[in-house]
């Protein structure tokens, strides 16, 4: 079996439009907010959990990095909500996406270097593999909880490289 080679792009909130949200503090988002003293990033994700009467749950997980050379064989996706992970500490770290669909091939996968201070929030049915991370590192995570089957793993066809150099 072949090994497709990708390399990270740079995680803009429009490179990843077809994916979910990228989570950061934009000056496009903010509000000043409690007299002057404080700025919210305002309305930054579209959290999907309410399908087959799921709720919202609450996380944190950590990840611990992968064994280099950095190897991609399978996939998963929540069909039922949406995912949003928000890094606690500002690690670097990568996000491999694909469009949602009944099935993932290699050649459909794209992967960003997202910043220690951007999140990703995946919209329902969306590919992606779990958290990839380069040093230990901990996420808050908004999750949907509740009925149904909300997980959906795939082999790849092919393995997937990412080169980060």
């Amino acid at each position: 079996m072949q090994t497709l080679s990708l390399t990270p792009q740079p995680l803009t909130a429009q490179a990843f439009a077809a994916f979910g949200d990228v989570i950061e503090a934009r000056s496009d988002t903010v509000i000043n907010i409690n007299q002057g003293t404080s700025q919210r990033f305002h309305d930054l994700a579209r959290v999907d959990v309410a399908s087959d009467e799921g709720h919202p749950l609450v996380n944190i997980f950590r990840a611990s990095p992968y064994p280099e050379p950095l190897t991609l064989s399978m996939m998963e996706k929540h069909p039922l909500g949406s995912q949003l992970f928000m890094p606690l500490q500002e690690h670097a770290y990568l996000v491999a996406v694909a469009q949602a669909s009944d099935q993932v091939s290699a050649g459909d996968i794209t992967v960003f270097s997202a910043s220690g201070n951007q999140g990703v929030n995946f919209q329902p049915g969306t590919w992606h593999h779990p958290l990839l991370v380069l040093v230990q590192q901990d996420f808050l995570v908004v999750d949907r909880g509740g009925k149904g089957d909300n997980l959906v793993e795939q082999d790849l066809d092919q393995s997937v490289l990412i080169s980060l150099g």
